[in-house]
């Protein structure tokens, strides 16, 4: 810890002693509350560890773990150490534990809450901030979207000097990033709509024609990207062209990719490299993975609003044996599951469906509505194994993601 005031170095040997401590209790690694018990002893220490090193901002509604990672392994391509938090854990404590950890890393892919990044682009001085995708989510915490939409454009307009990599295809975090004096502007596709059905800056309708959209009676539109993906290739400034082969499944990830590749190039990255490297993520926090249990083959899909649920759910494989959903209402889901009203589980109206979680009884019933055949069963352990032998595709919000793969790797143990 060369370098770091007393305060700072007495908070991180704090935060070492709560982390041991957790993992003696068995209470998981440690990182959270030792990023926790370090803030307490010094507010400041987020722009101690990340002096001296050149940072790339991840943020979105959608997304973030895995363009973080995607980011971090591009950057990678540098030949340099790269801090980057393992587990999405993307609020203060998180950061500071993921800083912790890599403190002599000169680069930095840091996750960010879209509720915390004015202030974290004010402890970093971050030289880049990718931008993915606005759209609601957890109202009882984050609050209506055209006002994060404002507060993320305050926290752009206060860092003249930032390279800004943002998704044209959605109309908020164009808004976001249509004054910053750098952008690189990404096609990375916006399935999700419904947010933006009007203007953010003057609330006139939004007409989209194809891939372009405008709002009626100004100057608002969507910009010319210097960087887009097809099925096949992806596509960046002076006629780049790569193919892009990726191990993460869906749509959404090849736009995620794509942006990734354009902050890594906006750091100095070489381009090729970059989409080589982020060809190799594959499972990001279990996101994706596939496990074993019993007589089934797990996969295991994380969703958590109504944008998100919609991408998952287009990434469902029909022909597999069964189908849980699992949806918690804890903190960090989002207490109120109004929510499950704005996802199209018409879809399953032609299949089977296990409702499960601490709040399957609300999924059942929303199910119930939309015409589609279920059974609720309320451990997710439990809906699996009440599915017919073979592959199961699972679909959870965050703590039920969370808590199954928990439980998960608690039977392999």
């Amino acid at each position: 810890m060369p370098g770091l005031p007393l305060r700072a170095r007495a908070a991180l040997l704090a935060a070492r002693s709560a982390a041991w401590a957790s993992q003696r209790a068995g209470r998981g690694k440690g990182s959270m509350i030792g990023g926790l018990v370090a803030l307490k002893i010094e507010p400041n220490l987020m722009s101690r560890l990340a002096a001296g090193k050149r940072t790339v901002v991840v943020t979105g509604t959608n997304g973030k773990s895995t363009t973080t990672r995607m980011t971090a392994a591009a950057l990678g391509t540098l030949g340099r150490e790269v801090a980057t938090q393992a587990d999405g854990a993307n609020m203060d404590a998180g950061i500071v534990a993921a800083l912790t950890a890599h403190q002599r890393a000169p680069l930095a892919a840091l996750e960010v809450d879209e509720l915390h990044v004015p202030h974290v682009l004010d402890a970093t001085t971050a030289e880049a901030l990718v931008l993915l995708n606005l759209s609601r989510d957890q109202l009882d915490r984050v609050g209506e979207i055209n006002a994060i939409e404002r507060r993320l454009r305050a926290g752009v307009d206060a860092h003249p000097e930032l390279t800004v990599i943002a998704n044209c295809d959605d109309v908020l975090v164009t808004s976001v990033a249509y004054d910053a004096k750098n952008v690189v502007w990404v096609a990375a596709g916006a399935g999700w709509t419904s947010d933006s059905t009007s203007c953010p800056r003057s609330g006139e309708p939004i007409v989209r024609d194809g891939a372009h959209w405008y709002s009626t009676g100004t100057d608002f539109s969507r910009p010319e990207p210097d960087w887009w993906v097809d099925d096949e290739n992806i596509h960046g400034p002076d006629g780049f062209v790569a193919p892009l082969t990726l191990r993460l499944p869906g749509r959404a990830n090849r736009g995620n990719a794509a942006q990734a590749v354009a902050a890594a190039v906006a750091m100095g990255a070489d381009a090729r490299a970059a989409v080589e490297a982020v060809g190799t993520v594959g499972e990001v926090a279990g996101r994706y993975a596939t496990v074993t249990v019993g007589e089934h083959t797990v996969r295991m899909l994380l969703a958590k609003n109504p944008a998100g649920w919609q991408e998952a759910m287009s990434m469902i494989d029909g022909t597999a044996e069964g189908l849980v959903i699992a949806v918690n209402g804890q903190v960090p889901d989002g207490e109120d599951l109004s929510w499950l009203w704005d996802v199209q589980f018409e879809r399953f109206e032609n299949g089977k469906v296990v409702a499960s979680g601490e709040r399957g009884a609300d999924l059942a019933v929303r199910l119930t509505y939309a015409g589609a055949e279920h059974s609720l069963v309320a451990d997710p352990v439990a809906a699996i194994a009440s599915c017919p032998p073979g592959r199961v595709e699972v679909l959870a919000n965050y703590t039920a993601f969370r808590d199954l793969n928990t439980a998960l790797e608690g039977r392999r143990a």
